[in-house]
C-alpha cells in the first residue's frame, strides 16, 4: 500500500484588522445614485462581510440571540479558516417607542437604559467567544450622521413625502400593518379578544397621525426583478416563495417617522425637528455605518454584505424594506440573507409567562461555551424550529464530544505513535502486510473518508447547512473509532504495524479538529495543542491527508482530556 503523499506548501494566512468608528460627525453632501457600489461583486477583492441583526435592548438577551450570533461567528471563522479576510458586525438597536416606555417605567433616561442593555448584549458576545469586529449601537454618533445622510439622499431622490397615515400599529414591532396582516385572537391572561399581527403575534391598535412616508409602493417591480435574478438570495427557499408572493400582491407606502411629541427618543428628521426617524429605517442603516459610508472609497469598502443572518420573524424588514432603501439610494444589495427558525421547549414557543425562556448566560455557565456552540449548531433549526432540551445537550455532549471526539484523542495520544516511524515503511520501501478485513478498512478510511473530507464539509457550509457540516465530521470520527477497534493494535503481534495502521486515524483526528475550529474554537485549540499541531498549521491547506508531518512531538504517549464527563467543572469548560 502507498503511504501518504508529501506535504504541500502553505501560503501564509491573511491577517485582518479590527474596524473602528471613523470620521467626525459633520454634514455630508448627497452622493450620486450609483456612488456606493462594490467595485467587485465576486467578493474576491474584499473581505467577507457577515452581520447579525442588531438586538433590541428593551429586554434581556435570550437563547435565540445567542444562536443567531454563534451562526454568524461560525461563518466568519470558517471564511478565515479558508484564508479569507472576514468581518463580523453585531450590536444593539436603541431607539424607538418601546425603549422610551421601558426607560420611563424603569425611571431612568433612555440613554442610561440603553447603556445597560447594550452592555448585556456585548457581554453575551464576549462570553460566547464571538469574534466581532465592531459592536455597533444605533446611539453611536457616526451612525446618527449616516442615518441623516441617507434620509437626505432619499428625500432629494423623491422617495420621501409628508402625509397623513392611519393604520394598525404595533408598539412591540414598531410597525404599521395593513388590514390583511392582522387577525383576532384571545389574550390568555384576560380572556379578552384582541387584534394582533399575523406575522409576529404582537398586539396592534388603530392609530392616525401625520408623518413622513417612503414610497415603497413603487418599489415592488424592482424588488421582484431582483428576486427573480437572484433565486438563492433568501434561504430557505420556502420563505423566499412566501416573500415573493407578498410583494407580488402589492406594497403600501411605509411610514418612516413618528411625531416627536409621541416619540422623543429617536433621531430627529433633518430639517423637521417635529418628527423622529422611524426606528426600522434608522436601525437597518447600521450595516452601512460599519463600512464607513459615505466617506470610505469604493475600493476600500467591505460592502456589500456577503451574508446577513436574521430570525424568520424579521424577514419583512430585511427582505422588503431594507433592499428597497438600498435600491433607492443606489447601493448594491446584500448577496444573501439567511433566515433561521426559532427555538422552542417541549415543542412550545418560549415565553416568560410560561417560564420556559432560556437564559444564555446560565446555559453557558452550566454547559461550557463550546458545548453550547456545538449544540446550537447541531440541533438549531434553519427551516424548522429547534427544540431546546438540557437532556439533549448532555446526551449529545456524552455521545459525540466525550465518547467520540474526546475518547479518540485519548486513544491516539495514549498510544506511543510516531510519525517518522509511520512513514518509515514508505521511505525504506518496506511493505506492511494486513489481512483482507484491515486492508478494506484502511482503504475505506484513507481513500474514501479522508480524501475529499474537507471538501464535503465545505459543501455543507457553502449551503449554510451547519448541522450537516458537523455531522460530516462526526461520521469520520465514528469511522476512525471502528477502524482502531477492528485493528486490535494493542496485541503483541501488531507491534511492528502499529504506527502504519494508526497514521490515517491520527490524521483523521487532526483534520477533524481543524475543521471544527469555527464551531468550538476554544476546545479545538486545546485539542490541536495536545496533538502538537502548531498554530500556523491549523489552516485549510493543512486540513488534508499528509499535509503536516511536523506535529506530535512530545505529545503522543500522554493521557489527555478535553471533554471531561459531567458534571463539568468550571476550569474544564
Amino acid at each position: 500500500m502507498l503511504l501518504p503523499h508529501s506535504p504541500r506548501a502553505v501560503s501564509r494566512s491573511t491577517l485582518w484588522r479590527r474596524i473602528i468608528p471613523r470620521r467626525p460627525v459633520t454634514p455630508v453632501r448627497v452622493l450620486t445614485a450609483r456612488r456606493y457600489q462594490s467595485s467587485d461583486s465576486s467578493s474576491d477583492k474584499k473581505p467577507y462581510y457577515v452581520t447579525t441583526p442588531i438586538y433590541y435592548v428593551n429586554a434581556a438577551p435570550h437563547i435565540g440571540h445567542l444562536y443567531t450570533t454563534v451562526l454568524a461567528d461560525v461563518v466568519k471563522r470558517w471564511q478565515e479558516l479558508k484564508g479569507n479576510e472576514a468581518r463580523l458586525l453585531t450590536g444593539t438597536d436603541e431607539y424607538g417607542l418601546k425603549i422610551q416606555q421601558a426607560a420611563a417605567i424603569a425611571g431612568v433616561h433612555p440613554k442610561i437604559f440603553c447603556d445597560q442593555g447594550a452592555q448585556n448584549f456585548q457581554k453575551l458576545a464576549d462570553t460566547a467567544n464571538i469574534s466581532y469586529d465592531r459592536f455597533i449601537r444605533t446611539t453611536d454618533e457616526d451612525h446618527k450622521a449616516v442615518v441623516e445622510h441617507v434620509w437626505r439622499v432619499l428625500r432629494e431622490a423623491g422617495y420621501i413625502s409628508l402625509k397623513k397615515h392611519s393604520g394598525w400599529y404595533s408598539i412591540s414591532d414598531e410597525a404599521f400593518y395593513p388590514e390583511t396582516a392582522i387577525q383576532k385572537t384571545i389574550h390568555p391572561p384576560t380572556g379578552q379578544e384582541i387584534l394582533v399581527s399575523k406575522e409576529t403575534g404582537k398586539t396592534v391598535e388603530w392609530m392616525s397621525e401625520e408623518n413622513y412616508h417612503f414610497n415603497l409602493s413603487s418599489m415592488g417591480p424592482k424588488l421582484l426583478e431582483f428576486y427573480n435574478r437572484n433565486p438563492d438570495w433568501l434561504i430557505p427557499s420556502q420563505r423566499y416563495d412566501l416573500l415573493k408572493a407578498e410583494v407580488a400582491r402589492g406594497l403600501e407606502d411605509l411610514s418612516i417617522s413618528r411625531p416627536r411629541e409621541r416619540l422623543e427618543w429617536g433621531i430627529p428628521v433633518p430639517g423637521d425637528p417635529s418628527q423622529s426617524i422611524y426606528v426600522w429605517l434608522d436601525a437597518l442603516i447600521n450595516y452601512l455605518t460599519f463600512t464607513g459610508y459615505p466617506y470610505t472609497k469604493v475600493e476600500q469598502t467591505v460592502w456589500p454584505p456577503n451574508l446577513q443572518i436574521i430570525g424568520k420573524d424579521i424577514i419583512r424588514f430585511h427582505c422588503i424594506y431594507w433592499p428597497a432603501f438600498l435600491l433607492a439610494i443606489g447601493a448594491e444589495l446584500p448577496k444573501q440573507i439567511l433566515s433561521h427558525a426559532h427555538w422552542t421547549m417541549s415543542k412550545k414557543k418560549m415565553s416568560k409567562s410560561d417560564g420556559n425562556v432560556v437564559d444564555p448566560f446560565h446555559a453557558i455557565k452550566r454547559w461550557g461555551v463550546d458545548t453550547m456552540r456545538f449544540y446550537l449548531c447541531l440541533d438549531g433549526g434553519i427551516t424548522n424550529d429547534g427544540d431546546y432540551s438540557n437532556q439533549e445537550i448532555e446526551d449529545k455532549y456524552n455521545k459525540y464530544l466525550g465518547s467520540q471526539l474526546g475518547s479518540l484523542l485519548t486513544r491516539v495520544c495514549s498510544a506511543k505513535f510516531s510519525i517518522p516511524d509511520a512513514l518509515k515503511g514508505e521511505k525504506e520501501g518496506i511493505k506492511v502486510e494486513l489481512d483482507d478485513n484491515m486492508t478494506r478498512r484502511y482503504i475505506k478510511l484513507r481513500e474514501q473518508m479522508l480524501v475529499g473530507y474537507r471538501e464535503r464539509v465545505s459543501q455543507r457550509m457553502n449551503n449554510m447547512m451547519f448541522s450537516a457540516a458537523i455531522r460530516e465530521v462526526l461520521a469520520v470520527v465514528s469511522e476512525i473509532h471502528q477502524y482502531i477497534h477492528a485493528s486490535e493494535i494493542w496485541k503483541q503481534e501488531m507491534k511492528g504495524k502499529r504506527d502504519f495502521i494508526l497514521y490515517p486515524a491520527v490524521e483523521g483526528l487532526r483534520i477533524s479538529a481543524i475543521l471544527l475550529q469555527p464551531f468550538m474554537p476554544g476546545k479545538m485549540d486545546k485539542l490541536l495543542e495536545l496533538m502538537g499541531v502548531g498554530p500556523q498549521n491549523r489552516t485549510w491547506e493543512k486540513a488534508a491527508l499528509g499535509a503536516d508531518f511536523q506535529y506530535g512531538a512530545g505529545t503522543f504517549g500522554m493521557k489527555t482530556q478535553v471533554f471531561p464527563k459531567f458534571p463539568i467543572k468550571e476550569k474544564d469548560m
